[in-house]
């Protein structure tokens, strides 16, 4: 059904999907509750954030194009900050929030810049993890897990002067993070953003895959890391969260504010 889905045009994906976040946001309460507190907690009311419901949906309906269709348009602005990046000979960071279409960003630098390898949660059902791993099989774009091996490859990767890209948003397993406000509240947030750049010298790079409307593909927004990073892991994972919050600031209206961003950190049991 994936790949039969992934031959629709990019603009009837995001009718359905648009429908589909209104449709959650209105069966489900708990879904309801959170987008509303995150987004009042960053200082928006409903009203100014929700298209954000529809972009939620929009996120889960193109997934099937991302993964099994054809290429889509990709837009670049401060592409010139890889270029400097590349000159320097050093591997890059990518720093990307859960704004607008964070799979564009990895194919789109894949498809243009050379190889990139991109952090992935795997999924918890056994069944559905070939299916997510042969999904992202992209020409040179590779996959890390969340696992010691995930992170050693992502450090072999930067060493050889490519690139990495994570969600230092994403809510990170018991022991691997560390508490640092996030809009004005304490969240979990993942120490490896900075471990890799602090031990490897690579540039650390804000981007954002920007969904545009009507179907025309995604623009990748890209923005310098302001600064060096504290040396001390809870400072710079506030850093890090003040960058992230930055760039929300930019597109609050596809932001995915249903995220369960302020949950406490589970035990991971992945091998």
């Amino acid at each position: 059904m994936l790949r039969l889905l992934a031959h629709l045009p990019l603009w009837l994906l995001h009718t359905i999907g648009a429908a589909l976040g209104w449709l959650t946001f209105l069966v489900s309460p708990t879904w309801r509750r959170r987008f509303r507190d995150n987004a009042r907690q960053a200082g928006y009311s409903l009203g100014q954030v929700a298209a954000a419901i529809s972009a939620s949906g929009k996120l889960v309906a193109e997934a099937p194009r991302l993964w099994f269709g054809a290429p889509v348009a990709v837009e670049w602005e401060g592409e010139e900050l890889i270029t400097q990046a590349t000159a320097a000979g050093r591997g890059i960071v990518f720093l990307t929030p859960h704004l607008g279409c964070f799979e564009a960003t990895a194919q789109g630098y894949a498809a243009r810049h050379g190889r990139i390898t991109v952090l992935y949660r795997p999924a918890r059902k056994p069944w559905l993890r070939p299916l997510m791993d042969s999904a992202r099989q992209r020409p040179n774009l590779a996959t890390a897990p969340t696992t010691l091996a995930g992170v050693k490859q992502m450090l072999k990767a930067l060493r050889a002067g490519e690139a990495v890209g994570l969600l230092p948003d994403q809510v990170p397993p018991q022991g691997l993070g560390v508490w640092a406000p996030f809009f004005g509240r304490e969240a979990y947030t993942m120490t490896l953003s900075a471990r890799l750049a602090q031990q490897t010298g690579a540039t650390l790079l804000l981007a954002w895959g920007e969904r545009l409307g009507w179907g025309r593909g995604f623009r990748i927004h890209l923005r310098a890391f302001p600064g060096p990073l504290a040396a001390q892991p809870q400072q710079a994972a506030a850093q890090v969260n003040a960058q992230m919050e930055r760039l929300v600031r930019e597109c609050p209206q596809q932001y995915l504010w249903g995220y369960a961003r302020y949950k406490a950190p589970r035990v991971d049991r992945q091998p």
